[in-house]
């Protein structure tokens, strides 16, 4: 009886062992879990973050914006900056934020397409080439240091804004040497060029091709009507031989109207093809990595107002893009927002989206060129704006946040 007491303790024992090292066990992935929470989101929570109307709100309903309760409760001035906490599921605290508060901010949005005519504070070195002189190749260009992408600033000190200006003060020439001041990397650099003489053409060269200006579609965003400003495009207008950012000295956004649709495949990029109007919406005045930017004409009638969502408020889930695809007025096609990045670190690719509606697929293939800038609305406020779509996969695309646009509307030149 005695060793069957003893038996039955050593079983309970070994029991309650079992048990307490599962629990440890179960302990430790729960501190680990939560550990790795904490941790991405110390990654993922952007340091500043802002709130229209005084709500705090959360970041994909994980890491919440968690006041003391006596922030939260009283009357805030307009631009007023506090530390607050974000808090894992409102509990664990992850990190102190600096929240600037803000009045509620509504713009009018549109998704109309526009025209885009741009013309450069500079001119643009697209391209260099070699001129046959003496039996041998020379390139005057390249040898001195100039470099495709480069801007072309003055020559022999004289300040040069179109490719007109230079073409003439190249060509006028009995093989002295040019004196060109570039701007590089937001730098400025002095280049001496020896131009050499071309039997073939009979007049000496430098071997440069130059622009000064470009043309393109885009969609406009929203209208700004307290700042009298609009913004387009979600991304900066890049020169499409260098693929430098085009550096804007003045420009106009004229009205454009849908003639024709070539579908996104895979691997091939669709896009609008359009006719400009005499129409001028608008004059751009600044191109930003976020967007074009401008002071508008007239506000579109088919723009509606819209409150302005902070990016915290962006999830995952059920959203809607406003297009223009077709002859006529903007329309809402079905998206769906997979992926959300909160730090907007990635500037143009801040929220990942798939297009689900079958009659936007039916008609462009998913996100086509000239839908940059369509408007993204989610839970009836705007929340960003189309800029890239994912070549191999058109159906799928990038959209900035709509409180980067309306930060940059506010502080155009």
């Amino acid at each position: 009886m005695f060793k069957k007491i003893i038996s039955a303790h050593n079983i309970t024992g070994e029991i309650m062992k079992k048990a307490i090292r599962i629990f440890d066990l179960a302990l430790a992935v729960l501190c680990a879990v939560i550990f790795a929470f904490v941790a991405a989101g110390q990654t993922v929570v952007p340091s500043e973050v802002t709130t229209f109307g005084g709500q705090n709100g959360s970041f994909a309903s994980l890491y919440t914006l968690a006041g003391d309760g006596k922030t939260q409760s009283v009357n805030y001035q307009n631009g007023s900056t506090a530390r607050q906490d974000v808090r894992l599921l409102g509990v664990v605290p992850v990190k102190t934020v600096s929240v600037t508060r803000s009045d509620v901010k509504k713009v009018y949005v549109s998704g109309e397409v526009f025209g885009i005519k741009l013309y450069t504070n500079g001119v643009i070195v697209v391209g260099t080439q070699s001129v046959s002189a003496g039996g041998k190749k020379v390139n005057p260009a390249e040898d001195a240091g100039i470099r495709v992408g480069d801007i072309i600033v003055s020559i022999n000190n004289m300040d040069v804004l179109s490719s007109a200006e230079v073409t003439e003060i190249l060509n006028d020439n009995n093989g002295g040497d040019y004196k060109i001041r570039v701007s590089r990397d937001g730098r400025y650099r002095t280049f001496t060029v020896k131009p050499v003489y071309s039997e073939r053409e009979g007049c000496y060269k430098a071997g440069m091709w130059v622009r000064d200006s470009t043309a393109g579609i885009g969609t406009i965003t929203f209208y700004n009507k307290e700042e009298g400003t609009f913004a387009a495009l979600g991304h900066q207008v890049n020169d499409i031989d260098t693929n430098e950012i085009m550096p804007l000295l003045e420009g106009e956004a004229v009205k454009a109207e849908i003639k024709r649709v070539q579908k996104a495949k895979n691997g091939t990029t669709g896009s609008l093809s359009c006719e400009f109007c005499d129409e001028v919406i608008g004059q751009l005045l600044d191109n930003r990595e976020c967007g074009l930017y401008g002071a508008f004409a007239r506000i579109s009638e088919d723009a509606k107002l819209y409150e302005v969502a902070p990016r915290q408020e962006v999830t995952r889930g059920r959203a809607q893009i406003l297009s223009t695809v077709e002859a006529g007025k903007p329309q809402l096609f079905d998206v769906e927002i997979t992926r959300v990045k909160y730090r907007g670190d990635s500037g143009q690719k801040d929220i990942v989206l798939k297009v689900t509606d079958e009659k936007l697929l039916k008609t462009t293939g998913g996100i086509v060129q000239g839908m940059s800038g369509s408007p993204l609305i989610q839970n009836g406020k705007l929340v960003g704006a189309l800029t890239h779509v994912i070549i191999n996969n058109p159906e799928k695309g990038y959209a900035v946040f709509a409180d980067t646009m309306l930060n940059a509307s506010k502080n155009i030149k």
